[in-house]
């Protein structure tokens, strides 16, 4: 059957002109604010000297991740909120599925890692830096990013080619799964597990096995120092906090049958909007070392340029 759908129309969040307003506001102050602390986070741990650590080595390419996927729905929902016609085409929309679930899968892996290297340090301490060299970061960070590349590869192929005969009206701020597969017009049983299987299993999956495995760590604290305690609380808090925020809405979108609800919108602008934006703050706030070095880096230009 030939695709008689070129372009597709983006419903929004709204169609009430008082709101997309509002929309056009808020969301370029979050979409600021999530570059700015990113960026932050970025340059911080690039000039740092005291910041060389594995985890900071993940962290600095999580904060990259999330700028990049922030920006993979952002822009766009903030132009159309003064468009009075939010068309996409074909290829573009599928590009933005593409990309969105790849630096999405890829911050699911890179999450992954990041417990692991917490496990490491503190359930194995004695061989943290032998067991966490350079080489096996760099692998692992290597890992994470193919893992979501053939997320989201997978995504597309199942998707792309399918015949779209119309309406093409996609009731979402951007192109996602689940409503791309009401506009198909053929059945999309087998599709729509496929779907779960490749997006809502592997999040299921991974976020049971990171809440075992700082269950684990948290367990182990008893076996520090007052003062190593505190930290580890400190970074794994820190570590939980993103995780739950990045998760929960990952698997209540995915890990069901292909249907769509009115809650979905709310909750996508939660992880792909809210979520990256909020991860700069979790990761500084809670973090004396990310904090001090922010400190004296960024206290030491002001004082320079003045």
């Amino acid at each position: 059957m030939n695709n008689s759908v070129t372009e597709f129309i983006l419903f929004g969040l709204t169609q009430d002109a008082g709101k997309q307003k509002a929309i056009f506001e808020f969301f370029l102050m979050f979409y600021l604010a999530t570059l700015l602390g990113n960026f932050l986070i970025v340059v911080t741990i690039k000039t740092s000297r005291t910041l060389g650590s594995p985890m900071y080595f993940f962290l600095f390419y999580l904060s990259f991740a999330d700028a990049c996927f922030s920006t993979t729905t952002a822009p766009r929902l903030i132009v159309d909120a003064l468009s009075q016609k939010k068309t996409f085409s074909y290829n573009e929309c599928m590009t933005q599925l593409f990309t969105e679930h790849f630096f999405a899968a890829s911050e699911v892996f890179l999450l992954l890692v990041m417990a692991y290297d917490r496990y490491v340090a503190i359930c194995k301490p004695l061989h943290y830096l032998v067991i966490m060299k350079q080489w096996v970061c760099v692998v692992l960070l290597v890992v994470s990013w193919v893992g979501g590349f053939l997320h989201s590869i997978t995504q597309v192929i199942t998707i792309y080619g399918l015949p779209f005969c119309g309406p093409n009206v996609i009731d979402h701020f951007f192109c996602d799964m689940y409503p791309l597969l009401k506009l198909i017009c053929t059945d999309t049983y087998v599709i729509g597990l496929l779907v779960v299987a490749n997006g809502g299993m592997i999040c299921t999956i991974v976020f049971a096995f990171l809440l075992i495995s700082y269950g684990v760590i948290l367990h182990s604290l008893k076996n520090l120092s007052p003062e190593g305690r505190r930290k580890a609380l400190q970074t794994c808090g820190s570590h939980i906090t993103v995780v739950v925020f990045f998760f929960v809405p990952c698997i209540f979108m995915y890990a069901r049958p292909a249907k769509t609800f009115p809650i979905d919108k709310s909750l996508s602008v939660f992880y792909t909007v809210i979520t990256p934006m909020l991860n700069p703050l979790i990761y500084t706030l809670r973090n004396s070392e990310m904090t001090n070095a922010m400190k004296k880096l960024w206290g030491r230009n002001i004082l320079f340029f003045s």
